[in-house]
């Protein structure tokens, strides 16, 4: 016998438990990027570059939820791709503004459909209180500082 303490089974774990949630939302989500030829962490800025306009990088991968470096990346193949375009900050030579292109906000129109359509099937199953609930709640954890 241990003195360690005991953790909770699989299926009452919160880390494994949004895991597995996140799978499960996210099985249909990557077929419809596959589509339109992005990747989920490509799909998240362009959709928060369409949601805010010009963006400083630091912001940009926070608001995305990516790591500085992951996005230097993913801004390389976006703008290759004509997604996303950056420019010279108007103020600080040092650093650069992102801004989604025209060709990007085709890519977010012509996705919009099947996404809408897969969380119109979402809240079909789930209801769409429990919906509005979850989100509120996700979004109260988000803010919670654990250190």
């Amino acid at each position: 016998m241990t003195d360690r303490p005991s953790l909770p089974s699989t299926s009452r774990s919160l880390p494994i438990a949004m895991l597995r949630a996140r799978e499960t939302m996210m099985a249909p989500i990557r077929h419809m990027l596959n589509k339109a030829g992005v990747t989920e962490q490509q799909w998240r800025v362009l959709r928060v570059l369409d949601e805010h306009g010009t963006m400083d990088p630091k912001d940009l991968a926070q608001g995305a939820s990516l790591l500085n470096p992951s996005l230097t990346r993913i801004m390389q193949l976006l703008d290759k791709k004509g997604l996303i375009a950056r420019k010279d900050h108007p103020t600080d030579r040092r650093k650069v503004l992102v801004d989604i292109t025209e060709e990007g906000r085709v890519l977010l129109r012509e996705a919009a459909p099947e996404s809408a359509a897969i969380f119109a099937r979402l809240e079909e199953r789930y209801g769409r209180e429990k919906m509005e609930q979850l989100l509120d709640l996700l979004n109260e954890l988000s803010s919670v500082d654990l250190d």
